[in-house]
């Protein structure tokens, strides 16, 4: 423990040794960096069941989320940029500037922008980039544990009505029963989130409609309620309406019944499946698909057994070990390409609406309905609308046909689109 006792040393070593010490630290952090950039970009985490390389820092190597945040964006800013990574080696920026900077850095203004920020604080540095007229990156929403003594509600009357409103709110739940007479413990989670007018506004309107139930206002109850009605919608609308599971229930297409879905999601916890090499369970939540556990190709009988959960990592990392780094590559780029026709043929199709006949607009308006009749909903249902409207001289029966035949064989297969083909024949 000697080495943490620094009281024998004069005043002028501990200096010294100070600022040696963060020099070598500075020299640390920036290798640091260089090895982060790199198993980011081979994606070294994803076998070792991480689905991300923020969640490897955490999770594998002990870093908070903020210091992972930050070091992993400053690590990819330098790897485009290597002058950063010499630059926070010899101490002329921080790891904040580098975070502040990354954002709008290019090939012609990299070397300008280092340098005036080389050995500036945080705030001069915001001030530099206000002055060149860089945005301000958008604050994300935070999460972070009231402490014990925070126990003010917070209602929406209290939230100045500002066009980018600052809105705190904290939900309040019981660790223990009544009965159990031992000391209540109180979980509370402080949200900060910073919002447009539009959602304030509608923050206003639902704590006004609540009114009678939540007569305080209390932002915890509103904010709940409104996950409540949330989860349920996209419960409905990633499962269907069906309730009854009828297990291993197979079928030759790549649609999955929503029965089998939700079995599936409900065995796997809604968590991806994936365990690395070293037995770490990825878990993630986010970005989840239903995979087949042998290929599809091999074995295209959707049942539960045979299927999992996968987050979008660990869903390629596989078929990438399947099928081979290189096929898949050239699958997404054709893919990617693609979807650049179809973005390019719907921009055409609406250059075209908007000079086109009241008539076509009013057939488009009617195959919106009909696919909203069979369940296809939000940007799937404009999707395979503006699909049919490239169609020229097409009949409401044709527009509607190649609606259905864009949305896919599964809604195709559904009997209340083949009675609306033929009553609208």
């Amino acid at each position: 423990m000697r080495e943490y006792s620094l009281s024998h040393l004069s005043d002028a070593a501990l200096l010294r040794d100070l600022a040696e010490i963060v020099r070598r630290d500075r020299v640390t952090t920036s290798v640091l960096l260089a090895h982060i950039a790199e198993v980011d970009t081979r994606k070294l985490h994803v076998p070792l069941g991480y689905p991300s390389m923020h969640a490897y820092c955490v999770g594998a190597l002990g870093m908070s989320e903020e210091s992972a945040l930050r070091r992993i964006q400053a690590a990819r800013a330098a790897r485009r940029f290597p002058v950063l990574f010499v630059a926070v080696a010899e101490g002329r920026l921080h790891l904040t500037a580098v975070g502040l900077l990354a954002p709008h850095l290019t090939p012609e203004n990299v070397d300008e922008f280092v340098a005036a920020a080389t050995k500036r604080s945080k705030v001069e540095i915001e001030t530099f980039l206000a002055r060149r007229g860089a945005p301000k990156p958008e604050t994300h929403g935070t999460v972070s544990v009231a402490p014990p003594e925070c126990v003010t509600q917070h209602s929406l009357a209290n939230v100045e009505s500002v066009n980018s409103a600052q809105v705190r709110m904290e939900e309040t739940s019981v660790g223990s029963s009544p009965e159990s007479q031992m000391t209540v413990v109180a979980e509370r989670y402080v949200v900060r989130i910073t919002v447009d007018r539009g959602t304030h506004e509608r923050l206003r309107y639902a704590q006004a409609l609540l009114s009678h139930a939540v007569p305080t206002g209390d932002l915890g109850q509103v904010f709940d309620r409104a996950l409540v009605a949330l989860i349920t919608q996209l419960e409905r609308r990633k499962f269907g309406a069906a309730r009854t599971v009828r297990r291993n229930r197979a079928t030759r297409s790549r649609h999955i019944p929503a029965s089998i879905r939700k079995a599936v999601w409900d065995r796997d916890g809604g968590q991806c499946t994936f365990v690395g090499t070293e037995g770490h369970r990825c878990g993630s939540r986010r970005f989840l698909e239903v995979d087949h556990v042998e290929p599809y190709a091999q074995t295209p009988e959707a049942t539960v057994d045979g299927l999992r959960l996968r987050c979008r990592a660990h869903n390629q990392y596989e078929a990438e070990r399947v099928f081979g780094t290189e096929f898949m590559k050239r699958k997404r780029e054709q893919a990617r390409v693609a979807a650049e026709e179809r973005r390019s043929k719907t921009a055409e199709a609406r250059a075209v609406a908007s000079v086109s006949d009241p008539e076509v607009e009013e057939q488009i308006q009617d195959v919106l309905a009909a696919l909203r009749g069979l369940g296809v909903r939000g940007e799937q249902a404009r999707r395979a609308a503006d699909h049919a409207r490239t169609l020229r001289g097409g009949t409401l029966v044709d527009r509607i046909r190649a609606a259905l035949q864009f949305h896919g064989e599964c809604v195709m297969r559904n009997p209340r689109a083949v009675r609306l083909l033929r009553a609208s024949g």
